[in-house]
Parts: structure tokens; C-alpha cells; sequence
């Protein structure tokens, strides 16, 4: 293979798995937690998440 070639899968290949982690974290139903604490604004230093 050329040093392109070498380069191209290289980079394929990292694909690959940032998209099976992805996959997996999605499957575990952690992406939709990520995702959701991503979406909310940050909370003022104090508060918590345990409500009463």
C-alpha cells in the first residue's frame, strides 16, 4: 500500500470505532443521557439534582 493508502485506512479505521462506541453507548442508553445533560442549561452552583 502507498503512504495515502496507509493514511486512508488509518483514518477509516478510527471511524469505525468511534462509530461502535457510539453505537454501543447508544444501545446502553447512555447517549440519550449525554445528550439531554448537554441540551439543559447549566444550573446555578448550589442546586442540586436530588429533589425532595
Amino acid at each position: 500500500m502507498s503512504k495515502s493508502e496507509d493514511e486512508r485506512a488509518k483514518r477509516l479505521a478510527e471511524a469505525l470505532r468511534l462509530n461502535l462506541r457510539r453505537r454501543k453507548a447508544q444501545a446502553r442508553g447512555e447517549a440519550a443521557d449525554d445528550a439531554a445533560k448537554a441540551d439543559s442549561p447549566p444550573r446555578p452552583s448550589g442546586e442540586s439534582d436530588v429533589t425532595d
